[in-house]
């Protein structure tokens, strides 16, 4: 009996090793190909579901039905102008034919390899025949944008020359170029992007060089125009207080003139009321802006000095 029951598992364990290599899934996200001692069988199989094959004869190959991704290195390339640039691109593909893929490629490894080969070569092609500004830029949106007045724009170089196709266009051209040569390797090139574009680092130097003299000639220019309006303020401020200062010496003078002309007018009212006290006056007011302690006066006996001080002298004895 314990010979039977081992025998009895033995057998179970067969029929599941042989049923296991002999069914197998197919889900929604994948296609099968069938080989038979490494050469293929039949159609491939792209019906989601349970399958039955040959056990240990045949052998299921499983491939993706869905986008698979794609993304290179970045390559350097010259452009038709002489300037190198790195790129960075990357792509959408999926298999299409899977048993020209198998045949072909083998697997998805070999299938990235080739695919990095082939978008290289076209963009490489489309590259080299080119101008740097086509390849970075998409249209001539800033030459034809209108500047407004007084505004100050300086453009780098690149920007200078208007482009026919510029970056879309050729990357369009790129996937094209690829797209005709991926099919016979059961695959299908669905979309490709440039990631990123960047100069080479001696270039790169050399374009942050001149961007800085563009940025210092710009300053040296607003620099300038700002002197010239300093100028030009500054003109009009010393015009403007020129013109201020003579008005105010204008009106000085008159404001003067009519104060000398009203002084003159009381003095001579004063002098008509009373000469003597009038001429009185004017000798003290002398007295007091000539004669100090250390003046020595000699006067004749006619003076209008000697007849008051002696007036003054003789004063106080009355």
């Amino acid at each position: 009996m314990r010979v039977v029951s081992v025998l009895l598992v033995a057998v179970i364990f067969g029929v599941l090793a042989v049923l296991g290599g002999a069914l197998y899934v197919v889900n929604e996200a994948q296609q099968v190909v069938i080989t038979q001692f490494g050469d293929p069988i039949g159609e491939p199989i792209t019906k989601a579901g349970l399958h039955v094959k040959m056990p240990f004869i045949q052998q299921a190959h499983y491939f993706d039905r869905r986008l698979i991704e794609w993304d290179g290195l970045p390559t350097q390339i010259p452009t038709r102008d002489k300037k190198f640039i790195m790129m960075d691109e990357t792509a959408r593909w999926r298999i299409t034919a899977p048993l020209l893929f198998l045949q072909t490629v083998g697997n998805e490894l070999g299938a990235q390899t080739r695919l990095a080969d082939i978008i290289a070569s076209a963009t490489r092609d489309v590259v080299t025949s080119h101008n740097l500004q086509e390849v970075v830029r998409s249209s001539n949106r800033l030459l034809d944008e209108p500047i407004e007045a007084g505004e100050d724009i300086i453009l780098p170089a690149e920007v200078g020359e208007r482009i026919s196709k510029g970056r879309e266009e050729l990357t369009r051209l790129i996937l094209a170029k690829a797209s005709e040569l991926v099919p016979s390797y059961g695959i299908e090139l669905v979309d490709m992007r440039i990631k990123r574009i960047n100069y080479i680092e001696e270039v790169r130097q050399k374009i942050y060089d001149r961007m800085i003299a563009e940025r210092k000639q710009a300053a040296e220019k607003s620099r300038s125009e700002g002197q010239g309006k300093r100028a030009e303020i500054e003109g009009r401020m010393a015009k403007e207080l020129k013109k201020i200062t003579s008005e105010a010496y204008r009106t000085a003078q008159e404001l003067q003139g009519q104060a000398d002309a009203e002084a003159t007018q009381v003095y001579a009212e004063a002098f008509n009321k009373d000469p003597e006290f009038y001429a009185f006056l004017k000798t003290l007011e002398s007295y007091r802006t000539t004669v100090d302690d250390a003046s020595t006066v000699i006067l004749t006996t006619d003076s209008d000095y000697f007849r008051y001080l002696k007036a003054l002298a003789e004063s106080p004895a009355k």
